[in-house]
């Protein structure tokens, strides 16, 4: 199967996505500054997700630029990965509209902690499709990014509980870390075409 359906798909699905956590945003009633201060944990909260979807929309761009051919098992674990990233709207608002609070930190953490499986998941039906010798394998080499991120996850998860703020900070760092732009796979695609 081409690889177009599969990436329209999934870019039409993370656009969803992004609509609907910004639609979660009401607006207030009043027409002072200060009406919007009970807005501030809900707009903090759907910047953090439009960046994470923003990560996995552009990491999910590069990793398709590597795929020859699409197989069954990649579909279905492109559909496992958006499952996982259609639940962020629902996560982002519960964390919002409730202040950040322990439950719904430690649910956007499982969340990105699923996402993250997801993603992996579906990197490695690719590699396994295209071999060990294949642009995408050669590109992650040993992924320090992908095994940090889920322990950093599991950290925030557990420290919802105690402490939210610092479930909140691991998520952040997460993200912070794979703002950086990450050349990879783009070094070894220029390189192959060299």
């Amino acid at each position: 199967m081409n690889k177009g359906r599969l990436e329209a798909f999934s870019d039409g699905v993370m656009a969803i996505i992004i609509t609907i956590m910004v639609l979660e945003i009401k607006v207030p009633h009043g027409h002072e500054l200060a009406d919007l201060k009970p807005l501030i944990p809900v707009f903090l909260s759907y910047v953090l997700s439009f960046i994470y979807v923003g990560i996995y929309w552009n990491n999910h761009h590069h990793m398709m630029h590597t795929v020859k051919q699409v197989t069954g098992d990649v579909l279905w674990a492109n559909l496992h990965l958006l499952f996982w990233l259609s639940l962020v709207p629902f996560v982002t608002g519960w964390m919002g509209e409730n202040n950040f609070s322990p439950s719904a930190m430690g649910l956007y953490g499982v969340i990105l902690l699923m996402a993250a499986i997801a993603y992996f998941i579906l990197q490695s039906r690719i590699i396994k499709n295209h071999g060990k010798d294949s642009v995408l394998a050669n590109a992650i080499g040993k992924d320090l990014k992908g095994k940090m991120s889920p322990v950093m996850y599991v950290i925030g998860i557990i420290f919802s509980a105690i402490n939210p703020w610092i479930a909140g900070f691991m998520y952040v760092l997460v993200a912070f870390i794979w703002l950086i732009p990450d050349k990879r796979i783009e070094h070894i695609i220029n390189e192959t075409h060299d």
